[in-house]
């Protein structure tokens, strides 16, 4: 391998929006709202939390549109923070996104894949776990899930190898499957499925003790990492064709499409199961496609569900490297990151560090994964949306219409909520917002002493 292959300009709108609509259609729309029903424990605020959620990922995607058209090149946030703050924030944004914005979400993707496959083999559910420890907030296991979960992980690392071209068609593949599936679970749950209307309006006891307010915050986290994605197209800027044109169409419609199916998914979820039976599930679309449609059906659901994870799971494998590159090529990452195989055409070193990490993280428990990913995700992001305020004034910046219509509103959508989630993550997850600042500390301490002075900006 070698480092004068360059990425090539391959990737058109279908498969760029493809990546932003499998990165973010996952782990989060078939995993939360079992957690959230027992957290906020009224239809109307589950409900209204996934609005919520919807509007601020069409915010940051609308900002980032304009980043991106500005900026580009491949690396999301990376590239933004460096642009706008220099080096060492720029490094901890791409350090930040090997932990906590690719390896532990495509932990958590594979684990909840391993959760849907145990409707047919309850071993490889994560409930039947061979051992556990927990202390406080933080905790570990090990079983038939995290087995199952590693191995989807190694043959989807193993798969990335093999050219842009070669995954973006499996890719295509696995997306327009979870789209179908996914509008079929919408249109026979609704049409034919044995539900009830009355589910909107039953509340349950609350599962958390944390009054309400500050829970919806918390529960922010999780719809956070659930429309999580909508930034997917920045990380592959240089390989796509006419970047100007196809990022902001592909961050636009991937997360327009992505919002409305997740509001009638988590309406089919509690017009099937009323908001008791659902709480604390993580397999939730396997509970009510059973409630929905009988064993049978359910079976069959719960393995299609399962088809359309492996999706989330390669996108993130693919993107993932794609910012390590960027960040290595600016000697910001470890200069191996760089390396392109000169046949393949992919980053080849960064893919395998990605995959190891991403199989060591599905040890630790589901719950606290998700929040780790949230808390630091969306302090990242809301930072690389405020350098907009600082970008907007240099001379040649080209501006979108949608955000400058009643500018500054659709990038304080997105700031706001960001800086409200880091205040409530201190006070009420102090253990995960303690492991989210040592990540902070370790990027600090890398770039400090590996790094500095190495950087090109």
């Amino acid at each position: 391998m070698t480092s004068s292959p360059t990425l090539l300009r391959r990737l058109g709108l279908y498969s760029a929006t493809a990546l932003v609509i499998s990165n973010m259609v996952g782990t989060g729309i078939f995993t939360s709202t079992g957690f959230l029903a027992g957290d906020l424990g009224d239809p109307k605020l589950v409900l209204g939390i996934w609005l919520v959620g919807a509007i601020i990922a069409l915010a940051g995607a609308f900002s980032y549109s304009e980043l991106g058209v500005n900026f580009p090149a491949s690396g999301g946030e990376y590239v933004y923070l460096t642009r706008a703050y220099g080096p060492t924030l720029g490094f901890m944004s791409g350090w930040v996104s090997f932990f906590a914005g690719f390896s532990a979400p495509i932990a958590a993707a594979a684990l909840a894949l391993s959760d849907y496959v145990g409707y047919f083999f309850p071993a490889l559910k994560q409930q039947n776990a061979w051992f556990r420890w927990s202390a406080g907030e933080i905790g570990f296991q090990f079983g038939g899930a995290q087995i199952m979960a590693a191995g989807i992980i190694l043959v989807f690392t193993v798969l990335n190898l093999f050219g842009v071209e070669f995954i973006a068609r499996i890719q295509n593949t696995l997306t327009s499957v979870k789209i179908l599936v996914m509008v079929a679970f919408i249109g026979f749950g609704l049409l034919m499925g044995q539900g009830d209307w009355s589910h909107l309006t039953q509340s349950t006891v609350r599962t958390s003790s944390a009054p309400l307010t500050a829970q919806f915050a918390i529960s922010l986290f999780w719809i956070y990492v659930g429309y999580s994605g909508w930034n997917a197209a920045t990380y592959i800027a240089e390989e796509l064709q006419r970047p100007e044109r196809t990022l902001p169409l592909a961050l636009t419609i991937g997360t327009i499409l992505v919002a409305g199916l997740y509001l009638l998914f988590n309406v089919v979820f509690i017009y099937a199961t009323p908001l008791s039976e659902m709480k604390g599930v993580l397999a939730v679309g396997s509970l009510t496609a059973k409630a929905l449609f009988g064993e049978k059906v359910a079976g069959l659901f719960s393995g299609l569900l399962a088809i359309s994870l492996m999706s989330t799971v390669n996108a993130m494998v693919t993107i993932g490297p794609r910012l390590y590159y960027a960040m290595a090529k600016n000697g910001a990452f470890l200069p191996v990151a760089a390396r392109i195989h000169p046949e393949w055409r992919t980053p080849v070193p960064a893919i395998l560090c990605q995959g190891a990490c991403a199989m060591l993280m599905t040890l630790i428990n589901f719950g606290n994964l998700m929040t780790y990913i949230g808390y630091l995700l969306s302090l990242f992001a809301m930072l690389a949306v405020a350098s907009l305020f600082k970008f907007r004034g240099r001379p040649g910046w080209q501006k979108l219409g949608v955000v400058s219509f009643a500018y500054p509103l659709i990038p304080l959508l997105f700031v706001v909520p960001g800086v409200v989630l880091v205040f409530v993550g201190l006070r009420f997850a102090p253990v995960i917002s303690a492991l989210a600042a040592a990540t902070l500390v370790s990027g600090a301490l890398v770039y400090r002493f590996r790094l500095h002075g190495r950087v090109v900006e």
